[in-house]
């Protein structure tokens, strides 16, 4: 009778841990309390209270007498501003497109498991990591018609040689466009490589058995496999193209004239220089609608689409 007894005891269910305790998960949520509390004033208030004094006559310091949209009113009147909203559509596009292309173009060459893969790799994406101060004061010597590359160029010979597009009010903005690209297309690179690593080798093994081209593999299979990356990317760089200001100021400085002018700077002058509180909220908002355009389908793509999808 004592073997039964021993094997009831055996065959007993391990016992399962006990799931945290209620007063822990409070605790925890008392801890992040003041992150909280730095969000929704620093983040959330900075935005509401912007929004609040774009709707007032505010000039020097910020009043509180309402004007209605009589700001906004004065701001898309303002050709200056029409102008930087014309120079943000151009840079946009370009910095956008040339970056996502040469963005995948170096990450297609390091999938290649080339030599030295790591240097190239540091050397793609270390552009990214200098600030657009730093970006924007070595293009300006690089395009300084006395010092940079046109002085160089034509101390070797070539006389007619021009490379003067920070001074050159029909180029300036093109010249942006070249200094934002240098920097962010590692930034792509990494991103684009990330997920090259990610595709099944089943894929190119067929691929070569059906005798199909690589280039039609890339835009036929890949890129359609990559396009939440495409999207990651051209989100990140749609923002940085709406506040891009220190590449500006750094670079061009908004001139020649406002042949480089942008939003961003745009506000900032009107906050400190030209001493307009109620003109520079507005575009600020205008700014803020913007971006929440811009991020609003990316974020309803990467998790609430995602979400209805997974099963139940």
């Amino acid at each position: 009778m004592a073997e039964p007894a021993r094997l009831s005891r055996v065959a007993e269910p391990i016992p399962v841990a006990r799931s945290a305790r209620p007063w822990k998960t409070s605790a925890a949520a008392w801890a992040l309390m003041p992150a909280w509390i730095i969000v929704v004033v620093a983040y959330i208030g900075t935005m509401v209270w912007t929004v609040v004094i774009s709707f007032t006559g505010s000039k020097l310091l910020p009043v509180y007498n309402f004007v209605g949209f009589e700001q906004y009113a004065r701001l898309f009147g303002s050709d200056r501003w029409q102008v930087s909203i014309w120079h943000l559509i151009v840079f946009g596009i370009l910095f956008i497109a040339c970056c996502l292309v040469i963005g995948f173009l170096l990450a297609v060459a390091l999938d290649q498991k080339i030599r030295f893969e790591n240097t190239f790799r540091t050397i793609f994406l270390y552009p990214y990591s200098m600030s657009f101060i730093v970006t924007g004061l070595v293009w300006q010597w690089l395009m300084n018609p006395t010092l940079g590359i046109q002085t160089t160029v034509r101390n070797l010979g070539w006389t007619s040689f021009t490379f003067d597009w920070a001074v050159d009010s029909k180029m300036a903005i093109f010249a942006l466009v070249i200094a934002a690209i240098w920097q962010a297309s590692g930034l792509v690179m990494a991103l684009m490589l990330a997920g090259l690593r990610g595709v099944d080798t089943e894929l190119w093994k067929a691929a070569k058995i059906d005798g199909i081209p690589t280039w039609r593999v890339y835009t036929s299979i890949i890129l359609p496999i990559l396009t939440p990356t495409i999207t990651t990317a051209t989100v990140l760089l749609s923002i940085a193209v709406i506040k891009v200001y220190d590449l500006v100021v750094a670079l061009t400085n908004g001139g020649p004239g406002t042949a480089s002018e942008m939003p961003a700077k745009f506000v900032m002058d009107n906050l400190g220089a030209r001493q307009n509180i109620g003109l520079a909220t507005a575009a600020s908002t205008v700014m803020l609608i913007t971006v929440i355009c811009v991020v609003t389908p990316w974020l309803y793509q990467t998790y609430f689409r995602a979400q209805k999808r997974r099963p139940a």
